[in-house]
C-alpha cells in the first residue's frame, strides 16, 4: 500500500533503499549498552544477526540535556508511574543512560564494517556536529526535542534525512516543526507516530493516525513504538509505516535503564520475520489475479450446451446451463441468447460461441 502511495516521496537512507524492501527496521540501543562498551559491540551484532536494518543511538550527555540541579522543576518525583524514580533528577538519569560521545566513532565504523546503517538522535547542536564528523546518514529527532527549533535548525541544515517523532507534539508542534524543517533545507523527512508513555499501553496507540498524518502532511510516516510486544510494530506495518523503531536489548535478562520495555533479541528477530511476512501479505497497491490463483481460473462459470440442440432449434432455459468450468461463454450472455436459433448440432458438453447463433 505505502509503495504506491510514496512513489516519488522515498528516498535512501544510507544505502536503504526502500524500493527494494518496503519497511526499515531500526533497532534503538539507548541505555541498553549500559554503560558496557563491549556489549554496546555486541548489541549491534547482534540486531545484525536477526535482521535490523538499523542502530540507533542517542547522542547526548547530561550536561547538553538539562541542569544539574535538584530544584523541583528537575526533579523526577513528580512524574506519575516512572520507573525511574530511584534517580533523584533528570541529570542523574541522563548522566547514567548516555552513550560516551567516544564510542561514536568506534561504534560507526563496526556498524559500516557489518553493512548495517547507524544513525542517531542528536539532543543539541554540538551532537549534530559531533555527527557530522561521523557521516551520520540520517538524523532522528526524538519527540521532547520537537519544539527544540535552534537543534531543528542545525539539522536540516546538514541537508540529511529527518525522521521526525511525535509522541509528545501537538499538530501545531509538528506543523512548526516541518515548516522549521523545510524552511533552512531539509527536504526528506518522515514522521512516526509515536507514544512516549514507558512502556506504552497498546490500548493507547490509536495507529488509525497513521493514516491520519499521512494524508494530513503527504510524507512518509513510520513508528516509534514503545510498547510491550510486537503486535503495534506489525500492525502499523499494516497500515503504510515504511519505518518502524523499537528499542532492543539482549536477551541475557540484564536490567538497563530501558529493559522492561525493550524487545529482547529473540523477540525482535520474531518481529522483524512477522513484519516481511506482513509486506509479503500486503503485496503491492495493484488489483490483479495472483499468479498462483491463474491456474484455477476454468473453476469459473461459463454457458454449456446441456442437451443436444439439433440445427434451428431454439436456445431455451433447458438446453443451455451455466455450469464449471469457464471455457466456454460468459455467462453475461445468458438472457440474451434465450431464443435464439442454432447454426448447427450440437450435442451435451459442447461450447458455445455467439457465432453459432442466429
Amino acid at each position: 500500500m505505502q509503495k504506491n502511495f510514496l512513489k516519488n516521496k522515498l528516498f535512501k537512507i544510507g544505502k536503504f533503499d526502500f524500493k527494494k524492501k518496503k519497511t526499515f527496521i531500526v533497532a534503538e540501543i539507548s541505555s541498553n549498552h549500559n554503560k558496557s562498551y563491549s556489549r554496546a559491540v555486541s548489541l549491534i551484532k547482534k540486531a545484525k544477526k536477526i535482521g535490523a536494518d538499523a542502530i540507533k543511538l542517542q547522542t547526548y550527555t547530561a550536561d547538553t540535556i538539562t541542569l544539574n540541579s535538584n530544584r523541583k522543576d528537575f526533579s523526577l518525583d513528580h512524574i506519575k508511574g516512572t520507573r525511574w524514580k530511584k534517580y533523584k533528577n533528570f541529570y542523574s538519569i541522563y548522566n547514567h543512560g548516555s552513550t560516551p560521545w567516544k564510542w561514536h566513532k568506534k561504534l560507526f565504523r563496526l556498524a559500516k564494517k557489518l553493512k548495517i546503517e547507524i544513525f542517531s538522535s542528536p539532543f543539541d547542536e554540538t551532537a549534530v556536529t559531533m555527527l557530522e564528523n561521523l557521516n551520520c546518514v540520517a538524523y532522528k529527532v526524538a519527540s521532547p526535542e520537537i519544539n527544540h527549533i535552534p537543534l531543528l535548525i542545525k539539522i536540516a541544515k546538514t541537508k540529511k534525512p529527518v525522521i521526525l517523532s511525535t509522541g509528545l507534539a501537538k499538530i501545531k508542534d509538528i506543523d512548526l516543526a516541518i515548516k522549521t524543517l523545510k524552511e533552512n533545507g531539509s527536504n526528506k523527512i518522515f514522521i512516526l507516530k509515536c507514544n512516549s508513555s514507558y512502556p506504552a499501553p497498546l490500548e493507547e496507540s490509536n495507529l488509525i493516525n497513521i493514516l491520519y498524518l499521512r494524508k494530513k502532511y503527504n510524507l512518509p510516516i513510520g513508528l516509534s513504538d514503545h510498547s510491550i510486544g510486537n503486535t503495534a510494530a506489525i500492525s502499523a506495518v499494516s497500515l503504510g509505516a515504511c519505518i518502524v523503531e523499537k528499542h532492543f536489548n539482549l536477551g541475557d535478562k540484564k536490567k538497563t535503564l530501558d529493559s522492561f520495555f525493550s524487545l529482547n533479541d529473540k523477540d525482535f528477530e520474531l518481529m522483524v520475520n512477522k513484519i516481511r511476512e506482513t509486506e509479503k501479505v500486503l503485496g503491492n497497491y495493484k488489483y490483479s489475479i495472483s499468479k498462483s490463483s491463474i491456474k484455477n481460473l476454468k473453476a469459473k462459470r461459463s454457458i454449456y450446451v446441456s442437451q443436444n440442440i439439433k440445427k434451428n432449434e431454439k436456445i431455451n432455459k433447458s438446453n443451455i446451463k451455466v455450469v464449471r468450468p469457464g471455457l466456454s461463454l460468459h455467462p453475461k450472455y445468458f438472457h440474451k441468447i434465450i431464443g435464439k436459433k442454432v447454426k448447427k448440432n450440437l450435442k451435451v458438453g459442447d461450447r458455445l460461441k455467439l457465432n453459432y447463433l442466429s
